[in-house]
């Protein structure tokens, strides 16, 4: 699928990607790279990246032609992908994301927005005042959007969406049935750079938000858009206000997260979870199915499916209540 955000401007050959991050000493015959993809969606001809064993069972069926690895962890790929050793994985697959797609860095305003009245939408669509729409933006039908939001370019929204007042959406894909409340900030950039002393070194964003049918979005919510894969709100699913959804999470079906939580990146919650108010989850965490998590937990580990657990580090519930008479 085409990225309906981010325009590639591949493709590159091999040794002049390698070039840009410093590693032309390990040289290939002439081959042209089409797109940087994670693990899970590469394709013949994309190039992708391994920086952790925790991904070790998505490299042994990688169908990328190179992958950027380390010396240790490139055992785990198959003979069909090509290996290219770095010590510094990371920051190669950034400077080579930028290289595809250069406007991902930045965050700049939709220069494209017209008012809502000078739009197709003047006639289908109950809005309020100030609304500012995009080119290419896709709305269903029986759709409402409040005072002084901005939809920007090449957005969809599927059909009986309400959208609430000063909200922006960008780079997100809307199913149907979905109630975004007042001040969320949907699909923007994640927090993801590189420190460095002088000037740091933003990670492109390249991905998207997907929202799926019969979703809530709580007030002043903020969901940041993937880097490399998007970041997923499941069916029916309900956010509290003020919640912090970061780049890559996916969150499954029928889930209920109460106020101020925040999910740090590429972390996965599975199906019926429910998370009480202000918990914290860390990233690259699987949280299984018909989990339970209490109010203020800190959540640092994998937790099994049919769990139940409260505290920090958060633990089995009748441990902490046994801890805590």
């Amino acid at each position: 699928m085409q990225n309906p955000f981010f325009k590639n401007t591949g493709p590159y050959d091999i040794n002049d990607l390698l070039k840009l991050t410093n590693l032309e000493s390990q040289s290939f015959e002439k081959e042209q790279i089409k797109d940087i993809k994670d693990l899970i969606t590469s394709q013949k001809g994309d190039i992708t990246f391994l920086h952790s064993k925790k991904y070790s069972n998505f490299a042994k069926s990688v169908k990328a032609s190179f992958c950027i690895t380390t010396e240790n962890l490139s055992s785990y790929l198959p003979t069909s992908c090509k290996v290219v050793i770095s010590n510094k994985i990371l920051s190669n697959v950034a400077h080579i994301t930028k290289k595809f797609y250069p406007n991902s860095i930045t965050d700049d305003f939709d220069n494209t927005v017209e008012y809502i009245e000078n739009t197709q939408f003047k006639d289908t669509v109950k809005y309020g005042k100030n609304i500012l729409i995009g080119e290419n933006v896709k709305i269903g039908s029986k759709c409402i959007i409040g005072h002084n939001s901005i939809i920007e370019k090449n957005v969809s929204i599927g059909d009986n969406c309400s959208i609430g007042s000063n909200v922006i959406i960008r780079n997100s894909l809307i199913k149907n049935n979905v109630y975004i409340l007042d001040a969320c900030v949907i699909g923007k950039k994640g927090f993801g750079f590189f420190p460095d002393k002088k000037v740091n070194f933003r990670y492109p964003q390249i991905g998207a938000v997907i929202i799926e049918d019969n979703v809530e979005i709580g007030c002043g919510s903020t969901i940041d858009r993937g880097s490399l894969s998007n970041t997923v709100i499941g069916k029916n699913t309900y956010l509290d206000n003020q919640i912090h959804i970061a780049h890559n999470v996916k969150i499954g079906e029928n889930c209920i997260i109460a106020g101020q939580v925040g999910i740090a990146g590429s972390s996965i919650i599975g199906n019926n979870v429910m998370i009480g108010g202000q918990a914290g989850i860390s990233g690259h965490l699987n949280i299984g199915n018909n989990v339970q998590i209490g109010g203020g937990s800190g959540v640092i580990k994998d937790i099994a499916d049919n769990t139940k657990v409260m505290g920090y580090p958060a633990k089995n519930f009748k441990n902490f209540l046994r801890e805590n008479k």
